[in-house]
């Protein structure tokens, strides 16, 4: 049933639009003096004018009309703004409505309450001049310009009863992430998640120039939007009495068919993906503003982006046009003696948690409930010895996934997000409980589709990201996998979460939320079927660079490493988890208690491969990543049967940030125990997945980091063989040994024969992988413990058993 708005609703909301409005300016402006009680003088002026007016007005409109339906309808709706700088009228709505004053009663609703509310903003010791953390309400910042809608798309998932209003700018549309975004309506469920209402804003500019969506025709973009699977409905005007009433038609409109889709839907009679309502809201950029400054167009261009008048506090000549303008929205109608917001337009505000500053979905910490988790070790691959057995390590973590899925069956907290590469990243297990959710067009020959599923894949992934960023965001927990090299896509959207979690810690009224979890496979070492343009392990360096209250990193060199890993991310909350694991078959190395250990620790020595028990090592052998760890212990055995004399201590790395110092990092160890594992003054071999400058970067100030040697990712790579990508790098094997004769004290000529064997077998190995396509023999079945099958050179075997 529609609720159709009465003339006095539209006084009520053109009242609110107005103090919305008023508070706006004062934000920008005003120091002192915030009801205009005394002619405006210059001390009542911000000196330096720093925030932004011309989507302010635009939202406030959309804000006090979505207060109204809330109000008709009973709904449960939170607003995300999307254009980049719309902080004064997030702030000015929540204090109108209360909410802001709850949680900080400092800002009182009197005078001295919107004194400090105007001081505060874009202030030393104040608050940010966009949507911030700091702004309840809030789960999308002005900086993340292009992630909005699928951010509200990712809070309704699994929400039924939810409504996310996203205000998309113009400007912001013009972005690849909300230009993708357009599809997430193929993936909503109707029947078990919510509704995204979109109200694309069409101000007509940007910061300086003119926006693409609001030049074309109604025509194009009517066209367009109903090419993406919506039904736009438009509001288009500057005249304030006629904009309330098209406002008031088209947002009752939109709940009204929103509500018929799911209506149908849940009761069974539309099987078919709908059609979803959204608005296109065409006003002036500055609505409101001051119409000319200068001789020059304020309101409707560009002008207005940002402050129209030049600071009147250094600048007296404006200051009767700010009076002028701050005067038009006659704020002594609005608020009384006190300062309070008059009952009448107070009254148009929701009540309790239905205010759209205190929806609890917006602070999604207080929703969140732990993940239920089997014992991880019950997938545990078994072993007798280390090396001698091979598991696909991703293959492994599907099946301990696939059961989180089911026992998270009945709160429905839990998802997968990935770009097309679930399959691919070798987690099919997880499509055993549940299949992707898919609500277009589904054929005989696809796969894994349903409308209901707990998997989300497109190939974007800025959709991925943002979707599960408004999952997490609204208390749900979840997990992203992506090829390693692809992950980069999203390094902008990461710093904002990132970002976000860092600024939230500091806010004692936001509840942490669930981790972010990435699994990296398909990884930099393994894409040597695809090539030079599939190996980037880059993310990690970008990840690091954020706070380290935040960020983890995690190299498990095998699959029960990776299970213990990956259940302690999922259990944690408020970090970004990075876990970089393999997909294809590798030679495994702890079993499930050594491995809870060792991940435990995050570092340490395998003693079972070194031999330096009783004496101090002549070098320390490290390696952190899969496939480092294969050419490392690989390297070792080498070792150990042409230089048995050799004293070799294995480090292996799990949690990378244990190389940092506890001063820099919580996980951080302190100087003696590093220096109790890589030594004080020995060659230190560092075997690393990533580029090796990182490595040096977090041990710069370690005892001993003039003796690390790391090998790593060097820009090296084509259509090749596994192994090859290695040695491209001099990551692999033979050039590790190299690496240790190079730094031990003394020449013999075990040595100089060992080198020169490792350089005849460099040259081997080319020639065979040129003419046969495949690694050598000894390379491809060589395993830790047992007899080499292959030769190096005559009967000269590289391996014995240890």
């Amino acid at each position: 049933m529609t609720v159709e708005a009465n003339p006095n609703d539209l006084e009520i909301v053109d009242a609110w639009w107005r103090a919305a409005n008023y508070l706006s300016v004062g934000q920008l402006y005003l120091l002192a003096n915030p009801l205009l009680r005394d002619p405006l003088r210059a001390e009542h002026i911000k000196r330096n004018i720093l925030g932004h007016w011309g989507t302010t007005p635009g939202q406030n409109f959309i804000y006090a009309h979505l207060n109204r339906v809330i109000r008709a309808y009973d709904l449960d709706m939170f607003y995300i703004s999307g254009p980049g700088h719309g902080g004064p009228a997030l702030v000015a709505n929540t204090y109108l409505e209360g909410t802001y004053s709850e949680i900080y009663p400092e800002i009182g609703q009197d005078v001295q309450g919107l004194q400090k509310l105007f001081k505060q903003f874009s202030f030393p010791g104040g608050i940010p001049s966009h949507v911030s953390p700091e702004c309840p309400g809030s789960i999308h910042e002005g900086g993340e310009l292009g992630y909005s809608l699928s951010h509200a798309f990712g809070a309704v998932l699994d929400n039924p009863g939810l409504i996310a209003a996203c205000v998309v700018g113009d400007g912001e549309a013009e972005t690849g992430p909300l230009a993708a975004a357009w599809h997430s309506n193929k993936f909503l469920s109707p029947v078990t998640d919510g509704a995204v209402l979109p109200i694309l804003h069409l101000n007509g500019y940007k910061i300086a120039n003119p926006a693409v969506l609001a030049r074309i025709s109604r025509r194009e973009l009517s066209d367009f939007l109903c090419g993406c699977g919506w039904a736009p409905l438009f509001v288009e005007g500057a005249d304030p009495p006629a904009m309330h009433r098209q406002m008031a038609s088209a947002v009752d409109n939109a709940i009204g068919q929103i509500r018929d889709i799911q209506s149908a839907a849940r009761s069974g009679y539309q099987t078919q993906r709908p059609i979803w309502p959204m608005i296109v809201l065409r006003s002036p950029k500055g609505w409101t503003g001051p119409q000319e400054v200068d001789g020059k167009k304020i309101e409707g261009t560009f002008r207005s982006h940002q402050v129209p008048l030049p600071s009147p506090a250094l600048h007296h000549q404006y200051l009767p046009q700010l009076e002028e303008w701050l005067q038009s929205y006659r704020p002594a109608e609005l608020f009384d003696e006190t300062g309070h917001l008059h009952g009448h337009i107070a009254a148009l505000a929701p009540t309790g948690t239905s205010r759209m500053g205190a929806n609890p979905h917006t602070n999604g910490g207080l929703l969140l409930r732990d993940l239920r988790m089997p014992d991880f070790r019950q997938y545990a691959v078994v072993m007798r010895a280390p090396g001698d057995e091979e598991a696909s390590n991703t293959t492994v973590l599907g099946r301990f996934l696939r059961d989180v899925i089911q026992a998270n069956a009945g709160t429905r907290n839990f998802r997968i997000f990935g770009a097309d590469e679930t399959v691919s990243n070798k987690l099919n297990a997880v499509f055993e409980t549940s299949p992707r959710q898919w609500t277009a067009p589904i054929d005989e020959q696809d796969e894994f589709l349903a409308p209901d599923g707990r998997i989300m894949e497109v190939l974007s992934e800025h959709l991925c990201q943002g979707w599960l960023e408004g999952y997490l965001l609204t208390g749900r927990h979840g997990l992203f996998n992506s090829y390693e090299a692809f992950i980069h896509i999203v390094d902008s959207m990461f710093n904002q979460h990132a970002k976000w979690l860092k600024v939230t810690l500091g806010i004692p009224w936001r509840r942490k939320i669930a981790s972010l979890n990435y699994l990296l496979s398909s990884h930099v070492w393994r894409q040597d079927h695809n090539g030079f343009t599939h190996q980037d392990p880059g993310f990690i360096d970008h990840v690091i660079n954020k706070k380290a209250e935040i960020v983890r990193v995690y190299l498990p060199p095998d699959a029960n490493c990776l299970l213990s890993v990956a259940n302690h991310c999922l259990r944690s909350k408020h970090y970004v988890n990075v876990i970089v694991a393999g997909k294809h078959p590798a030679p495994q190395w702890l079993d499930m208690e050594a491995a809870v250990t060792h991940c435990s620790m995050g570092i340490g020595i395998w003693q079972w491969a070194s031999n330096d028990q009783e004496h101090d090592p002549d070098v320390v052998m490290a390696c952190a990543g899969d496939v480092p760890t294969l050419e490392t212990l690989a390297a070792v055995s080498i070792l150990r049967e042409h230089l048995p004399r050799l004293r070799v201590r294995v480090v292996n790395v799990v949690d990378l940030m244990k190389l940092q110092s506890g001063r820099a990092h919580p996980h951080g160890l302190d100087d003696r125990d590093f220096d109790l594992l890589f030594t004080r003054d020995k060659p230190v071999i560092f075997a690393y997945h990533g580029y090796p400058w990182l490595i040096h970067r977090l041990t710069y100030n370690r005892t001993n980091h003039n003796n690390f040697h790391v090998k790593g990712y060097q820009e090296e790579g084509t259509i090749s063989t596994p192994f090859d990508m290695t040695v491209l790098n001099g990551l692999d094997r033979f050039h590790l040994v190299r690496e240790v004769i190079e730094r031990l004290p003394e020449t013999s000529s075990e040595t100089t024969y060992l080198g020169q064997l490792m350089e005849e077998t460099l040259i081997r190995h080319r020639a065979y992988i040129n003419e046969h396509g495949l690694d050598m023999l000894e390379v491809r079945e060589w395993k830790w413990g047992a007899e080499d099958s292959g030769q190096l050179r005559d009967d000269k075997k590289l391996v014995r058993r240890i």
